[in-house]
C-alpha cells in the first residue's frame, strides 16, 4: 500500500465529547471528495474516553489511527508529533472542534499546489466568512495579541493563530523539526521558522464558527504566550533556528 497525498492531524485533549463528531465529519470529505488521505488523532494525555473513542472508530475506518503522546505536553506538542508522524505528501492540522470546517482544507491544498510550501487559514482576511463569532473581549485580545506577535517577530500575517495549517511534507520536518515551542504559543513560533528558512507562505481566508467549549484563557494563556515570543526572539539570536536539521529515518517515516 502506498502513501496517502494528505495526512489531516487533529491534536486532542479531553475531547471525548466532540471527537467522534470530528472523525465522522473528517471520513466523510475524504471519502466524497476521493482523497487519498490518513487522519491522525494525537491525544496528549486525556484523562476522559478520547483514545477509547478513537480506537473504536479506528477498527472501522482505515484512514484512522492513533498516536499518544507521554502524558500531557500541550497542543504544539502535540501538533508537533502528529505531523512529524505522518506519511501524507501534504500534512496539516485542525482543531478537533472543526470551528474551520474541513472542507475548506481544499484552499489550503489548492494554494500548495500553486507553489506554496505553507498555507495558513485566516480568520481576518475575509471577516464576513465569520459564521458564529467570538465574544467581543476575545476579538479584543485575539488582535492586540496578533498585533503584538506582528511587530515583535515581524510576522506579516493577518492570523497567526488559526488552527487551520497545512504543509509540504518537506517543510514540515523542517520546521517541526526545529519548533521549541510545545503549548498554545507554538503558532507564531512555526511562522517565525518558515519565514527564516525561507519557505513561501500563503494565508487563506477559512470560514469560521466559534466554539464556546474552547478552553483557552487569554489571561493566562496569553500571558504565557508573551513569555513565548520572547523565547522565540531569543532562539533566533542565539541560532537555534538557523542549524542544519537532519530528516528523521524512521522505518516507513521518510519516503
Amino acid at each position: 500500500m502506498g502513501y496517502p497525498k494528505y495526512s489531516i492531524v487533529i491534536p486532542a485533549f479531553n475531547e471525548a465529547a466532540r471527537i467522534g463528531g470530528a472523525l465522522r465529519a473528517v471520513a466523510a470529505c475524504i471519502h466524497e471528495r476521493h482523497w487519498s488521505a490518513e487522519i491522525v488523532v494525537v491525544d496528549d494525555g486525556s484523562r476522559d474516553e478520547t483514545a477509547a473513542i478513537v480506537d473504536a472508530f479506528a477498527a472501522n475506518s482505515s484512514e484512522v489511527r492513533l498516536l499518544q503522546n507521554p502524558g500531557n505536553h500541550g497542543k504544539g506538542y502535540s501538533v508537533r508529533n502528529g505531523l512529524l508522524h505522518s506519511f501524507g505528501e501534504i500534512v496539516m492540522f485542525t482543531d478537533a472542534d472543526l470551528s474551520a470546517p474541513i472542507e475548506e482544507a481544499e484552499d489550503l491544498f489548492a494554494a500548495i499546489a500553486a507553489g506554496a510550501d505553507i498555507a495558513i487559514g485566516s480568520r481576518w482576511l475575509e471577516r464576513t466568512r465569520q459564521t458564529i463569532r467570538q465574544p467581543l473581549y476575545r476579538q479584543f485580545f485575539g488582535r492586540c495579541f496578533n498585533a503584538v506577535t506582528r511587530a515583535v517577530m515581524g510576522l506579516p500575517y493577518a492570523d497567526t493563530q488559526c488552527g487551520f495549517k497545512a504543509f509540504t511534507r518537506a517543510a514540515a520536518q523542517t520546521v517541526f523539526q526545529l519548533q521549541t515551542i510545545e503549548r498554545w504559543g507554538f503558532d507564531p513560533e512555526i511562522l517565525f521558522i518558515a519565514l527564516k528558512r525561507g519557505y513561501r507562505v500563503v494565508e487563506v481566508p477559512v470560514s469560521w464558527a466559534h466554539d464556546e467549549r474552547t478552553r483557552i484563557s487569554y489571561l493566562r494563556d496569553g500571558a504565557r504566550m508573551l513569555q513565548d515570543i520572547a523565547i522565540v526572539r531569543w532562539n533566533a539570536l542565539l541560532g537555534r533556528y538557523s542549524k542544519q536539521v537532519e530528516r528523521i529515518h524512521r522505518a516507513g517515516l521518510v519516503k
